[in-house]
C-alpha cells in the first residue's frame, strides 16, 4: 500500500517525526518533491537530526530510501547528509537515486542569493539554496538530469550553450563573475563520481515493489499553503507539495495513494514571507517560539525563527481538503499545556464579511482573524498513551479543531520522541 506523509499548512508541521515513526511498517519511503531547502527535526534512538534531503526513514535497517525524480537534488548535500548520519553510528541506509531526477548546480545558488540581493526589501525570504533558480532551468529545459550526466558525447554542449544565456544575466543584471564552461563540466563529473552507485530506474522499481505488495510511503516537503498553484503565491515554494505530486514526483499511479495523512500543528508557525492571519507578536510569540517544537521553533534549514500564530482552523481545513486527506496527524499538542486559555482562529474577516473559506492572496493579505477562545488544560501531557487520558480540555481542543476542520484526527503526537504517540 501507497500512504503519503505532507502538510497541511506553511511547512514545519513535524512530518518528519510522523514518518519516521511510519517507516517501522514501511519498506520504502520516497521523497517526491522540494530540495535541501527546508528540513525535517527528527529526535530518536540515535540523537537528534536534522534531514534534508534524506526521507525520514533513513534510521530503519528494513527500509529504502527514495529520492524521487521529483526532488532537487542537490548531491554534495545528500552525501553530507549521509555522512553526518553514519558518523552518529547510524548503519549506512540503503539509498536509490531517480535517474530522472534534476541536478541542483552550484550557480543555481549564486542566482538565489544574488536575485534575493537584487530584490532587497522586496525579497522573497528565500533560503538560498537554489531552489527557484533549479526549478525555472527544469521548466525551461535547461536543467541537468541524473542520467546526462552518463551522456559523454553531448554534454559539454549543453554545457556551453547554458553558460552563454546564464552569463548574459550574471554580467549585465547581477554584475557578478561569470561561468567557465569548463568549472561547470567538472562539477558535473564530481557530482557523477559521487552519485553512480545509487542511480536507478525509480518509476520501474515502484512499479514491481506496488506489484509484490511493498509498504510505501511518500515523504513531502512544506505544507498545502507553499504550494506554487493552490498556496499563497507569489510566497510559495516551487515545487508542488501536495500528495496529488506524490504520484508523478515518484512516477506511480495515482490511484496507488490509498492513504493521506496530512500533518498539522496544535498552533500555527511559518518561516518566509507572506500573509499568515493567525499571528501572534511579542512576548506571547516568544514564549510559544521558546516552548515550540524540541529546543524551540527555529527552522532546520536556516537557524531563522519561526513566525508564530495561534491555531487556524480556515487555513487548516483548507489545506487538508486540498492533500485530499484521509488522517490528520496533530503534532506539538504537548507544548500548549503552559496557557490558561488557548485562542483558536475559527474564521476571517475580509472586507467586514466573515467567512470560513481560505481566499487567494490578495483578499488573504485583508484578512483579519477571528478568534475563539478554548480552556487551557494547564499540565504536562508528554507520557500519556491513550486518548482517554488526555486532560478533558485537552480532549476538548482536539475535538473543537476536528469539528472546525472536518477531518479525522486519528494521531495525536504529545512530544519530539518516536514512541510520543497517541493513536485514537
Amino acid at each position: 500500500m501507497v500512504r503519503a506523509v505532507v502538510g497541511a499548512n506553511w511547512g514545519d508541521e513535524g512530518k518528519g517525526k510522523i514518518t519516521d515513526m511510519l517507516s517501522e511498517n514501511a519498506d520504502i519511503i520516497v521523497r517526491f518533491q522540494g530540495g535541501a531547502n527546508a528540513g525535517h527535526t527528527i529526535v530518536n534512538n540515535y540523537g537528534k537530526f536534522a534531514l534534508h534531503t534524506l526521507p525520514s526513514g533513513v534510521f530503519y535497517g528494513h527500509t529504502t530510501s527514495i529520492i524521487g525524480n521529483g526532488v532537487a537534488l542537490n548531491i554534495p548535500v545528500l552525501f553530507n547528509e549521509i555522512k553526518s548520519i553514519t558518523d552518529k553510528g547510524v548503519p549506512m541506509p540503503k539509498i536509490l537515486v531517480s535517474d530522472r531526477a534534476q541536478i541542483v548546480m552550484s550557480y543555481h545558488i549564486l542566482f538565489d542569493q544574488y536575485e534575493e540581493e537584487r530584490l532587497g526589501k522586496n525579497s522573497f525570504g528565500s533560503t538560498k539554496s537554489g531552489i527557484a533558480p533549479f526549478y525555472s532551468d527544469k521548466y525551461a529545459k535547461i536543467g541537468f538530469q541524473v542520467s546526462e550526466l552518463f551522456d559523454n558525447e553531448g554534454l559539454m554542449d549543453k554545457v556551453k550553450r547554458i553558460c552563454e544565456t546564464k552569463n548574459v544575466m550574471i554580467e549585465h543584471l547581477y554584475h557578478k563573475p561569470v561561468l567557465n564552461p569548463q568549472d561547470v563540466y567538472n562539477e558535473l563529473m564530481e557530482y557523477k563520481d559521487m552519485v553512480e552507485p545509487y542511480v536507478c530506474d525509480v518509476s520501474e522499481y515502484l512499479y514491481s515493489a506496488i506489484k509484490d505488495g511493498k509498504e510505501i510511503l511518500l515523504e513531502g516537503q512544506l505544507g498545502s499553503l507553499k504550494d506554487p498553484d493552490h498556496g499563497i503565491y507569489p510566497m510559495v515554494t516551487s515545487s508542488s507539495t501536495l500528495a496529488a505530486y506524490g504520484a508523478i514526483g515518484a512516477g506511480i499511479p495515482p490511484y496507488e495513494i490509498k492513504k493521506i495523512i496530512t500533518v498539522c500543528k496544535a498552533y500555527s508557525s511559518a518561516v518566509g514571507s507572506g500573509a499568515f492571519v493567525s499571528e501572534i507578536f511579542g512576548e506571547e510569540a516568544d514564549e510559544l517560539r521558546r516552548r515550540g517544537g524540541d529546543g524551540g521553533e527555529y527552522g532546520a534549514t536556516t537557524g531563522r525563527p519561526r513566525r508564530m500564530g495561534w491555531f487556524d482552523c480556515v487555513a487548516s481545513k483548507y489545506g487538508c481538503r486540498i492533500q485530499g486527506t484521509t488522517d490528520v496527524a496533530f503534532t506539538v499538542l504537548d507544548v500548549l499545556g503552559y496557557l490558561d486559555e488557548i485562542p483558536v482562529c475559527t474564521g476571517y474577516e475580509i472586507d467586514g464579511k466573515l467567512t470560513t473559506d481560505f481566499p487567494t492572496t490578495v483578499k488573504l493579505e485583508k484578512a483579519k482573524p477571528v478568534f475563539e477562545v478554548l480552556p487551557g488544560w494547564k499540565t504536562d501531557i508528554r507520557g500519556i498513551k491513550n486518548y482517554e487520558d488526555l486532560p478533558e480540555n485537552c480532549r476538548k481542543y482536539i475535538e473543537f479543531v476536528e469539528k472546525q476542520i472536518g477531518f479525522p484526527i486519528t494521531m495525536i503526537s504529545n512530544g519530539p520522541g518516536r514512541d510520543d504517540i497517541i493513536y485514537r
